[in-house]
């Protein structure tokens, strides 16, 4: 019988393509004008990104398709969230014991900060195509701007994997 190893190096291959999208739309409309500009069909994915931080816990809404012909998987990540907890205050005064709520950002890649949208395409085909899919995306309306991100750029690598 055969043995057959796996080097890390296998594992670090990114076969994936992120595009920032910079846009002040939510998340269902961007995936409803995504869907007609593009020949795919992006759907509300139940398993969202969950990430845990010290203030709590937040997800990050999905939306996905796989296209079965060309083994293509396409992923709209939201990039934003808040977390809010609850902190009581002690104090004394008129205003004791009160309860304040207060909201932390969290970014699902936090090097990009100001980037709204991230779509992952994994198995990506040419790269002319996925310039071909940026154009089409800047002309949707209300979306500002649209760019590739270069993957080497991305610290935390592990928020992309689910």
């Amino acid at each position: 019988m055969a043995i057959h190893k796996l080097e890390i190096g296998e594992f670090d291959e990114i076969d994936y393509c992120l595009i920032a999208i910079h846009t002040s739309l939510e998340d269902y409309r961007l995936a409803y004008f995504i869907n007609e500009k593009l020949p795919i069909i992006l759907c509300k994915n139940k398993n969202e990104i969950q990430i845990n931080i010290k203030e709590g816990e937040t997800t990050f809404s999905r939306f996905h398709y796989f296209d079965k012909e060309k083994t293509t998987s396409w992923d709209l990540i939201q990039n934003k969230n808040e977390v809010v907890q609850q902190k009581k205050i002690n104090t004394q005064n008129l205003f004791s014991n009160t309860t304040m709520e207060i909201a932390t950002r969290v970014y699902l890649l936090p090097e990009f900060r100001k980037v709204d949208f991230f779509l992952k395409i994994d198995n990506a085909e040419a790269p002319e195509n996925v310039l071909k899919t940026q154009l089409l995306l800047n002309t949707i309306e209300n979306v500002s701007t649209v760019y590739r991100v270069n993957t080497n750029q991305i610290k935390s690598k592990n928020n992309l994997i689910f």
